[in-house]
C-alpha cells in the first residue's frame, strides 16, 4: 500500500543519513537520578550549615539514599554534582579542582564510593569564563581539558551551562565539548544548556543540529520551589510542542529540569501533577530534593512503578497536548510502545474538582478499538473502554487523572505507525 510505501522509504531515508555527531549510544530512555541545584543550591557555608553544604558529605549521603532507599532499583541511577563544587582557582597546571575543604577526598573517591553503589555520578561544568555561581568556567581553550580531567575522574554525565559566554563562543564550545568527551573513551552522558541561552526556540536554535551534539538539553528558564514555576514551564514547553516534540527521541531530549516534588512550594496535587507531566513529557527525571528527610507522600508518587515504566517507554515519543478546554481542563496524550498510550487529564481550576466527560473517539483514538485501562495513580485496572464510549473522570483542583492505556482489540490500521506530520490547516492535534 501507499502506508508500507512511504515507511519503506522514510526508512531507507534514516539509514542513508550519515552517521551524527555524537551517537555515543547513551540515554536511550531519558536519565533519571538526583541533582543538587533546586534543593540545596550554592550553600557553601560548611561552618554553619555542615548538613546542607555543597559537599562530598552532601552527595555521599545522597548516594547511600538512593542506593538503599529503593530509588536505584526504580532506575534512579545519576548523583548530580550541580554548580559550586569547585575551587575559586585551577590549579598551577591550569586544572580544575575541587574545593578542597568541601570535597577533601576528591571527585575521583567520590565517583568510586557512587560506582561501588551501582549508581554513576554526574558533574558541571560552565562554557565560559565562570560559572553561573562564580566558579572557574571552561573557555573554549581548556574544553578538551577539562573534558579529560571529566573522563579520569570517572564521571558518568556533564551538565554544561552556559553563564558568561557569547553565541558565538556557544556555537563553537558546545559541538567542540562533545566531540571532546566522545575522545576520552569513556561514556559520558552529555547535558546542555545551549538552547536555554539562545531563547530556547529557532531560527536561533537549531534542534536537528542539537540532537546531533547533545543527550539532553535545557531549552528554558530554571525551575524554582513554586507551582507557578511549573506552570510557566508547561505554558512554555506545550505551546511550542510544535518545534519541541519533534526534538526529541532516544539519546536526546528536551529537559524542562528537575522534579521538586518534596521540598516545599508544592500541594500533594500539584506534585502528582508535575509528575506525570514531566512522564508526559518524556522528560528526564532528576529530582530535587532532600532524600534524607522526604515525606512517604512524595517518595509514593517519585517511585510510582507504572509512572516510570511510562516515563522510560522504549519508543521515546514525547507527549502533546491535544485538548484545551474553556473550563481549564487540557488532557495531554503521549504514544507508547506496542500501540499503548498514556493520557494526562489536567485541571488549571482552583474552586473544587471536576466532573470532565469525553471519548477516546473526540480524543481522536482509532474507530473500533478496545482498551484496558488503568489508572496510573490508583493503580487499579479500570476496565476495557471502546473507542466510542463516553467516560467521565474527577480532577481536583491543580491535579491530573492518568490512564495508561493497552489495546485490547485495534482496528486494522494501527494508530501508532503513522508519525505526525508538520501541522496543515486540517491539524488534528495528536502524534498519531
Amino acid at each position: 500500500s501507499g502506508l508500507a510505501l512511504a515507511l519503506a522509504l522514510a526508512l531507507a531515508l534514516a539509514l542513508a543519513l550519515p552517521s551524527v555527531a555524537l551517537e555515543n549510544g547513551l540515554a536511550r530512555t531519558p536519565p533519571m537520578g538526583w541533582m543538587s541545584w533546586e534543593r540545596f543550591r550554592c550553600n557553601v557555608d560548611c561552618q554553619a550549615d555542615p548538613r546542607n553544604c555543597i559537599s562530598e558529605q552532601l552527595f555521599f549521603e545522597m548516594a547511600d539514599r538512593l542506593a538503599e532507599d529503593g530509588w536505584r532499583k526504580l532506575g534512579y541511577e545519576y548523583v548530580n554534582i550541580d554548580d559550586c563544587w569547585s575551587a575559586k582557582q585551577r590549579d598551577a597546571a591550569g586544572q580544575l579542582v575541587p574545593d578542597p575543604k568541601r570535597f577533601p577526598s576528591g571527585i575521583k573517591a567520590l565517583a568510586d564510593y557512587v560506582h561501588a553503589r551501582g549508581l554513576k555520578l554526574g558533574i558541571y561544568g560552565d562554557l565560559g569564563t565562570y560559572t553561573c555561581g562564580g566558579y572557574p568556567g571552561t573557555t573554549l581553550e581548556l574544553v578538551k581539558q577539562d573534558a579529560q580531567t571529566f573522563a579520569e575522574w570517572g564521571v558518568d554525565m556533564l551538565k554544561l551551562d552556559g553563564c558568561y559566554s557569547s553565541g558565538e563562543e556557544q556555537a563553537k564550545g558546545y559541538p567542540e565539548m562533545a566531540r571532546a568527551l566522545n575522545a576520552t573513551g569513556r561514556p559520558i552522558v552529555y547535558s546542555c544548556s545551549w538552547p536555554a541561552y539562545q531563547g530556547g526556540l529557532p531560527p536561533k536554535v537549531n534542534y536537528t543540529i542539537l540532537a546531533e551534539i547533545c543527550n539532553l538539553w535545557r531549552n528554558y528558564d530554571d525551575i524554582q520551589d513554586s507551582w507557578d514555576s511549573v506552570l510557566s514551564i508547561v505554558d512554555w514547553f506545550f505551546t511550542n510542542q510544535d518545534v519541541l516534540q519533534p526534538a526529541a527521541g532516544p539519546g536526546h531530549w528536551n529537559d524542562p529540569d528537575m522534579l521538586i516534588i518534596g521540598n516545599f512550594g508544592l500541594s500533594y496535587e500539584q506534585s502528582r501533577s508535575q509528575m506525570a507531566l514531566w512522564t508526559v513529557m518524556a522528560a528526564p527525571l532528576l529530582m530535587s530534593t532532600d532524600l534524607r528527610t522526604i515525606s512517604p507522600s512524595a517518595k509514593e508518587i517519585l517511585q510510582n512503578r507504572l509512572m516510570i515504566q511510562i516515563n522510560q517507554d522504549p519508543l521515546g515519543i514525547q507527549g502533546r497536548r491535544i485538548v484545551k478546554e474553556k473550563s481549564h481542563i487540557e488532557v495531554f496524550l503521549r504514544p507508547l510502545s506496542q500501540a499503548a498510550s498514556a493520557l494526562v487529564f489536567f485541571s488549571r481550576r482552583t474552586d473544587m474538582p471536576f466532573l470532565y466527560t469525553t471519548s477516546l473517539a473526540k480524543l481522536h483514538y482509532p474507530e473500533d478499538a478496545v482498551y484496558e485501562v488503568q489508572d496510573v495513580y490508583v493503580g487499579k485496572i479500570i476496565g476495557s473502554l471502546k473507542t466510542g464510549d463516553n467516560f467521565s473522570v474527577v480532577i481536583n483542583p491543580s491535579g491530573v487523572v492518568m490512564w495508561y492505556l493497552r489495546p485490547v482489540a485495534l482496528p486494522v490500521q494501527p494508530w501508532h505507525v503513522v508519525r505526525q506530520q508538520a501541522p496543515s490547516n486540517g491539524f488534528r492535534p495528536i502524534l498519531l
